[in-house]
């Protein structure tokens, strides 16, 4: 009886429940889970088996279904931590999150409050600005190869206008990171755009207006109306950018042919882990690294949360 009041308290159950009740209770959840039988079955073997299988194989030596693995144990861990590569890729992926998440955000937002205004054409650009996100990765990514070619690349041509000497944009190290930045940004523009145009539309007309009336400026209104009450948004949008950002790998792979950069400068962590898996066959080995990407997104979202508590307001 304890356990059962207990129960009932925790499920808020009305005191003094009846033995009747409990089991339409259970009759009740044991239907809705027959429901969702199906759901659970597919995310179970096309989400959960994958990702307990990937951490079973960064504990052994596997890299052939022909030869049995050997366990041992955090072995790939420590190879991994003592490779130079695979600081370089951390660098490198650092660098893409920085160089895209803040500009993104920051020319989002901008965009946002200039087609939340009643300007003339805005449904067009709207949809101008959201078409490249639904475009293919791979589609994009070759039109960006085209436009940073050296000898007959759009960008160059333009350059040639100012009298810029061409750039040597997909030969040269130096503009690896530079050019996949590039392409992020523009990409993800129009989603980010999409975000704040929503969030802008939601917000209490009356209170900015009564501010106003006050005598705030707009400069004013922004920073203690609009900018708090987009907080919320403004979270969900740096939470879901920097996840994207550490997964990034095929713009890499197709505007480079491949591989990443000249030089190998632009390896990210995906590609570390692609290279592992596919050009050297260890399986084991790219499975504990892709364990290590795990923890270390797992880390920064915490983080954004722990940080985000006092700065997000939703009331």
């Amino acid at each position: 009886m304890k356990f059962g009041a207990t129960l009932g308290k925790w499920l808020d159950m009305p005191v003094g429940t009846t033995r009747w009740t409990w089991r339409k209770f259970w009759a009740d959840t044991s239907l809705a889970y027959l429901f969702l039988l199906p759901s659970l079955a597919v995310i179970g073997l096309f989400s959960l088996y994958p990702v307990v299988k990937a951490f079973t194989l960064s504990l052994t030596n596997y890299f052939s279904p022909r030869v049995p693995a050997e366990f041992v144990g955090f072995q790939n861990y420590r190879e991994i931590l003592q490779d130079p590569l695979f600081w370089k890729s951390v660098k490198n992926t650092a660098i893409y999150v920085v160089g895209t998440v803040p500009i993104t955000i920051l020319l989002a937002l901008g965009i946002a409050m200039l087609l939340n205004r009643k300007i003339h054409l805005r449904a067009f650009y709207r949809l101008a600005y959201f078409v490249p996100y639904v475009t293919t990765a791979v589609a994009i990514s070759m039109v960006w190869a085209w436009i940073f070619h050296d000898q007959w690349g759009l960008l160059n041509y333009m350059l040639g206008w100012f009298g810029i000497p061409a750039q040597k944009w997909l030969l040269e190290p130096k503009w690896t990171m530079f050019t996949i930045c590039v392409l992020a940004v523009w990409k993800g523009l129009g989603y980010t755009v999409v975000l704040f145009l929503a969030g802008l539309q939601n917000m209490d007309r009356e209170l900015m207006n009564a501010a106003r009336i006050d005598g705030a400026n707009e400069n004013q209104v922004f920073r203690h109306i609009t900018w708090p009450m987009l907080s919320p948004t403004t979270f969900f949008i740096t939470i879901t950018a920097v996840i994207n950002s550490f997964k990034v790998f095929t713009e890499l792979f197709v505007m480079y042919g491949g591989r990443p950069g000249p030089l190998r400068e632009g390896i990210t962590i995906v590609f570390y882990i692609y290279e592992k898996a596919w050009d050297d066959h260890v399986m084991g080995y790219a499975s504990a690294a892709a364990y290590i990407l795990f923890f270390m997104v797992l880390a920064v979202t915490v983080f954004q949360f722990w940080y985000a508590r006092k700065r997000v307001h939703y009331s």
